[in-house]
């Protein structure tokens, strides 16, 4: 068994999922100043109140995989990658804290709105801006990273930044359409259009721009026979943007929230395909960063009984609090 290639399997399922899942609720933070009064940010508090913090689940998956399953990876690109991984913790930290403490604070309620909302924007910029600096290429000599301080910051890693927040918000914005009703969901309603028109700009831009970082990405997308991959990718997003108008247009939310999360899915493909096989993109690949294999093997019985419960409680949340989401913060 190739047990390199089915952890490199699990810890990309992991992140996306922690993306597709966290994004929407970040993305519902990054909309709260667009929230007129107090009554419609309770009601988008609590769209979001029973899952949020599970939500994040995925995220220490992720990094604990990585971790555990690719330590020469974990050993470089946190070091590359300190300053935004900190601030993004450091924001979840903060704006979890907001979170709670809005609901109980009377006074100072405005603050933590201001809170959540910061905390939001810079998790999801500082998610952004790492992912640009991971892709743009990490410096590395011998098994350690070789680079600066500020080798993270770049136009590429700002614009990925922007493309982020913008995308997280068009989850949010389509979040808070299919569990809201009345004024509040009309009004966000009309965002998703622009929020998405955005977004695919965001997608073109650094679609473009990727393969000008590093001539092997330019291989990966219009080389024969690696093309036949990456060729419908572009496609799919154009009907998927046309699935999105189209369920807008008929009031379809839920539709129009699973084509917000297949841009991000469609997305995450496109980037496999620019860096596959490697976990430091352009220097290692996953097979070179892997664990040995007996401890590959022995962290996959206990992702065996993890993963799988992770997911289920997961799907019970989701399952218990659907519907909608009336003022004051009942589900019905």
């Amino acid at each position: 068994m190739d047990f390199a290639l089915i952890w490199a399997f699990i810890l990309a399922v992991s992140v996306f999922v922690y993306v597709a899942l966290d994004g929407f609720d970040l993305g519902v933070g990054i909309l709260f100043p667009l929230l007129r009064d107090e009554e419609e940010r309770d009601t988008a508090i609590s769209a979001i109140a029973p899952v949020w913090d599970g939500n994040e689940t995925w995220l220490v998956l992720g990094g604990g995989g990585l971790l555990a399953a690719f330590p020469l990876a974990y050993s470089v690109i946190f070091p590359a990658l300190y300053v935004p991984l900190i601030v993004m913790l450091l924001a979840l930290i903060f704006r979890g804290v907001a979170f709670e403490y809005r609901v109980h604070s009377r006074k100072r309620k405005w603050f933590w709105d201001r809170a959540f909302f910061g905390g939001s924007l810079m998790a999801a910029f500082s998610q952004g801006i790492a992912l640009g600096a991971w892709l743009q290429g990490i410096e590395v000599t011998g098994r350690a990273y070789a680079g600066g301080w500020w080798d993270w910051v770049s136009p590429f890693s700002v614009a990925t930044g922007l493309a982020v927040i913008c995308g997280y918000a068009l989850l949010g914005a389509a979040w808070i359409n299919l569990k809201t009703e009345g004024p509040l969901q009309q009004r966000i309603e009309s965002l998703i259009r622009p929020l998405a028109a955005g977004t695919v700009g965001f997608i073109v831009a650094v679609s473009a721009w990727t393969p000008l970082l590093d001539g092997r990405y330019s291989l990966r997308w219009f080389a024969w026979p690696t093309m036949l991959y990456a060729v419908p990718v572009p496609i799919l997003v154009g009907l998927t943007v046309l699935a999105l108008w189209r369920s807008i247009e008929k009031g379809r939310a839920l539709r129009a929230f699973f084509c917000a999360e297949a841009l991000f899915l469609l997305c995450y493909i496109g980037l496999g395909i620019s860096v596959w096989p490697d976990i430091v993109p352009t220097n290692i690949t996953i097979h070179e960063a892997a664990a040995p294999d007996k401890s590959l093997a022995f962290l996959l019985v206990g992702a065996v009984v993890m993963v799988p419960a992770i997911l289920i409680y997961t799907a019970a949340a989701y399952w218990i609090f659907r519907g909608k989401v009336r003022h004051g913060g009942y589900h019905h």
